[in-house]
């Protein structure tokens, strides 16, 4: 049986997020996407904008100096241009480490992605690690 067509489209970009392809992040992400990152640390908020959304990406990157990975777990779609995710989360920054879960919830309209809602288990130590 093929894959969902959402199900395919959020694993290209996972597979592209891990590989710093951020090329095809823009061929999949909505120019008007926002990004919505919980917490209270210094990159929680919104990334409204294809610019913002793979500065967002960029600066996981940087704030952890390229050991920021995830590791994705799950997939579920419901048909009605919804993904979610589950993933493992692994950095070091400084002496602090993050090996947490989380997802995002996906919103996908044609085949673009243009809604991302982030998802952690547990905020205070993604508060604490990114802090």
């Amino acid at each position: 049986m093929a894959e969902h067509p959402h199900i395919a489209l959020v694993r290209r970009g996972y597979e592209a997020f891990s590989r710093g392809d951020m090329q095809t992040m823009s061929e999949i992400i909505a120019k008007d996407a926002t990004h919505h990152v919980p917490g209270t640390h210094t990159l929680s908020g919104d990334y409204k904008g294809l610019d913002a959304v793979l500065g967002y990406y960029q600066q996981l990157g940087v704030q952890t100096a390229g050991t920021f990975r995830v590791e994705l777990q799950r997939l579920f779609v419901d048909g009605r241009g919804h993904v979610m995710s589950v993933h493992r989360a692994t950095a070091t920054r400084g002496e602090h480490s993050l090996d947490a879960m989380g997802g995002i919830m996906f919103r996908i309209v044609g085949d673009k992605v243009t809604d991302l809602d982030e998802c952690v288990e547990d905020l205070a130590v993604t508060d604490e690690f990114w802090a």
